[in-house]
């Protein structure tokens, strides 16, 4: 193989305000927590499961950064492209830890906001059955 690809996309809910952070530079860096959840149905039990991940975001690109700081708030269903990144750290007491994150770099990936009722607020099911009405309407077949 010639090439590689490093990419991550989440779609999920933050799990609390963005932290906002400034490097010595004064630029900007975010760092969010988001969960993305899947359910199933247990075969032998019929049971509803559900298992949430976590995921730790860092945004180094300065836009998307005053995007986040400004709209995102706790709860915000958000979609992100970025790469997965590994670092490297000493803790206090001396030992070595390791942290992987998606990273959204200064030229690389996105944020986009999936709800339009607002920051943190699910759109509701009835301005949403509203719209595919109307589009419904127009389909001509």
């Amino acid at each position: 193989m010639s090439g590689s690809v490093n990419k991550a996309i989440l779609i999920g809910r933050l799990g609390a305000d963005p932290d906002v952070r400034r490097l010595q530079d004064g630029k900007p860096v975010v760092t969010m927590r988001i969960a993305t959840s899947e359910s199933w149905r247990d075969k032998d039990t019929q049971e509803r499961k559900q298992a949430t991940e976590w995921h730790r975001v860092v945004i180094f690109n300065e836009g998307l950064c005053k995007i986040a700081e400004q709209y995102l708030k706790k709860g915000a269903n958000v979609y992100i492209e970025g790469q997965i990144k590994t670092r490297k750290w000493t803790d206090q007491s001396g030992a070595e830890r390791y942290s992987t994150e998606i990273v959204v770099a200064a030229f690389k990936g996105s944020l986009t906001m999936l709800e339009s009722s607002g920051a943190g607020r699910p759109a509701s099911e009835e301005s949403y059955g509203a719209e595919r009405r109307d589009l419904d309407d127009d389909i001509p077949f």
